[in-house]
């Protein structure tokens, strides 16, 4: 006899399903090659596993910038809320992180699903070297505020260094 009852017995049994569909997904996807680089660098056509990538990366760098508005607003004279800003510059320290794992191999599928360039891969050093400088100015911006607890000219000058690593990977490696 099952000792559940019908609402847990379901539930049980959604999350089981669920279980089983992200395992037979993984095994399939593990099993795919991986599709060879297009002239540009791009791959054709995209696998399930790579537009899971582009979705996963959309999303880290969404949070990027949500998780930055409030020191641009600053930066713009806005009111600096000291936990709010701490809040906010703890996970920009790790989403800078998880920004660099999300360009991995054939993750390159062009328009119109991601705006990444093909440079990425062809020119990943650069991209690497500005990735690192964008996580160690966010780093650097999270322990200005830190000591100094106000929008100080040393934290406008963090800030800023973090706006200009923005601007030049965009500049560089992102499609208008």
């Amino acid at each position: 006899m099952n000792h559940l009852p019908a609402r847990g017995r379901n539930l049980t049994r959604a999350i089981s399903a669920s279980v089983l569909s992200i395992t037979l997904i993984l095994a399939a996807n593990a099993q795919t090659p991986p599709p060879a680089p297009t002239e540009t660098g791009a791959t054709a056509p995209a696998t399930p596993a790579a537009r899971q990538a582009v979705s996963v990366r959309k999303a880290v760098y969404n949070l990027i910038g949500e998780n930055f508005k409030p020191v641009g607003a600053i930066l713009k004279g806005g009111q600096y809320n000291a936990a709010d800003v701490q809040k906010n510059l703890t996970r920009l320290v790790y989403l800078s992180e998880e920004a660099g794992e999300t360009f991995g191999p054939n993750t390159n599928i062009g328009e119109p699903e991601t705006k990444a360039k093909s440079d990425i891969w062809t020119d990943h050093a650069d991209f690497e070297k500005k990735l690192k400088n964008f996580q160690a100015d966010t780093i650097k911006l999270a322990q200005v505020s830190e000591t100094d607890k106000g929008a100080t000219e040393a934290f406008k000058a963090a800030a800023g260094a973090v706006v200009q690593d923005c601007k030049a990977c965009h500049d560089t490696f992102r499609a208008k």
